[in-house]
């Protein structure tokens, strides 16, 4: 069975940093996009980055661009997001996800997790 599991969320102070990770099991990682979504209450599913099989390719939305940083390390079946300059706006749950034609769009992925909740607040 797959299952992708976020770790790392939490309260941090506007400005501060934080990073997310996602570890995969049950699939062929390297094969697969992987892309991080967030979603704060009362609002939709929004896209944060992706990162292509490789690691060399990455996008990002443009809500996070020149703040938020995707990655991955596939020896480990791992995805990470490392956020900066955080703000009350980034507060929300952080999906990861893993998709063969994953973009940044949510219908490309086929796996989800469950979420971490990320909080910024002083």
């Amino acid at each position: 069975q797959v299952q992708l599991v976020e770790s790392g969320g939490g309260l941090v102070q506007p400005g501060g940093s934080l990073r997310l990770s996602c570890t995969a099991s049950g699939l062929i990682f390297s094969r697969h996009n992987m892309g991080w979504f967030r979603q704060a209450p009362g609002e939709e599913r929004e896209f944060v980055a992706v990162v292509a099989r490789s690691g060399g390719t990455t996008y990002s939305g443009d809500s996070v661009k020149g703040r938020f940083t995707i990655s991955r390390d596939n020896a480990k079946n791992t995805v990470y997001l490392q956020m900066s300059s955080l703000t009350p706006e980034d507060t929300a749950v952080y999906y990861c996800a893993a998709g063969w034609f994953g973009g940044a769009l949510r219908s490309q992925y086929d796996y989800w997790g469950h979420g971490t909740q990320v909080t910024v607040s002083s």
